[in-house]
């Protein structure tokens, strides 16, 4: 076992293919985790496609894939977790520089590196890993289905949970119902809001919305809009509205969707400038904007025991299974939605 197939970005050339490199050794604090499953993501896509700039790259060439899960391979020197060899785990989908204060107390930090993007990712026959980035899975959870909680669930949760804190009863609009926003109707069902409104231009994925947990499924260009979203809402306006599309027109719809207090919330990523043209109205009613990035360690670990304890069957989220050898194939896929898909699993 001296090589392995990996995905690869080359940053210069910005060009992408599955290549054969030698397989990684674990140095002081790492573990080399043989992959079973990788999700393919739309920040996937943006990387290769240019849209997404590395801001902490260690190298010229990256191994694609923040979300993965597998089998510890190998330990590593100077480990302080009693980590064995064949535990199943998933993995964070980033990792802080570990030197900060940021960083020993677990709040967000500038420094933060993203799996596949800043350094090696999961994109791959086995990766290595920091121990404390491990999260160890059950044997009752598929390795597909773990290897979508770092992010595609991950990062929808926190945004329900932590930055907009739902609460049951609450009234909450989903903005694009793709891997991200499918998983934010399901969590926000799960934590009570009601009722939920999803809002996607495709027929298909408004459908899936409403097995997702929906009670409502609305086109965004359907010229009653607004005038849906208040009778849905008894007139009062949405109390949340999750943008997981990134895109400024979504945006500036959202905002004028909530209510009395009622809170934006960025959960899409996207490079353009934010604006909301919104006048005295988002004044008077007290609106918020607030923005969100990713997940947390205590959002992965508490997914995977929602899991496990079958309050949250993440089956019906694999769109399909893809070779890792044909990894370009899966980015195609995603990025020109062939299939409709939530996420397309590579398994090396």
């Amino acid at each position: 076992m001296d090589t392995m197939l990996a995905g690869r970005f080359h940053l210069d050339s910005k060009k992408f293919a599955v290549e054969e490199v030698p397989v990684p050794v674990p140095g002081p604090g790492e573990v080399l985790i043989e992959v079973k499953a990788a999700g393919v993501c739309l920040s996937d896509v943006h990387l290769i496609d240019g849209s997404l700039v590395p801001l902490f790259a260690t190298s010229d060439t990256v191994t694609v894939g923040h979300e993965m899960s597998g089998v510890i391979h190998t330990l590593g020197p100077d480990l302080k977790r009693g980590l064995t060899v064949g535990t199943r785990v998933t993995l964070e989908a980033g990792k802080t520089c570990g030197q900060c204060a940021g960083c020993v107390r677990r709040r967000p930090c500038t420094q933060m590196r993203t799996a596949g993007i800043d350094y090696d990712g999961g994109w791959a026959q086995y990766t290595v890993a920091r121990e404390d980035t491990l999260i160890p899975i059950p044997d009752n959870l598929p390795f597909d289905q773990a290897a979508i909680i770092p992010d595609a669930v991950s990062t929808p949760y926190a945004a329900v949970v932590t930055t907009a804190g739902v609460r049951p009863a609450q009234s909450v609009g989903v903005w694009g119902v793709g891997g991200v926003g499918a998983h934010n109707v399901r969590l926000a069902r799960l934590v009570g809001a009601a009722p939920i409104i999803a809002v996607d231009p495709l027929p298909s994925a408004r459908e899936r919305a409403l097995a997702f947990g929906a009670d409502f499924a609305l086109d965004p260009a359907a010229d009653d809009f607004a005038d849906q979203v208040r009778a849905a809402t008894a007139g009062r306006g949405l109390d949340f509205a999750f943008d997981c599309a990134g895109v400024p027109a979504v945006r500036e719809q959202a905002a004028a969707a909530l209510g009395l207090g009622g809170c934006l919330i960025l959960v899409g990523i996207s490079p353009r400038p934010l604006t909301i043209t919104e006048g005295l109205t988002f004044n008077y009613l007290g609106k918020q904007v607030r923005g969100h990035y990713g997940g947390s360690p205590e959002s992965v670990t508490e997914l995977v025991r929602l899991a496990e304890v079958g309050r949250l069957d993440l089956a019906p989220s694999i769109t399909g299974h893809i070779p890792l050898a044909e990894a370009a194939d899966a980015v195609n896929r995603l990025e020109n939605k062939i299939g409709d898909p939530i996420r397309l699993i590579l398994v090396p």
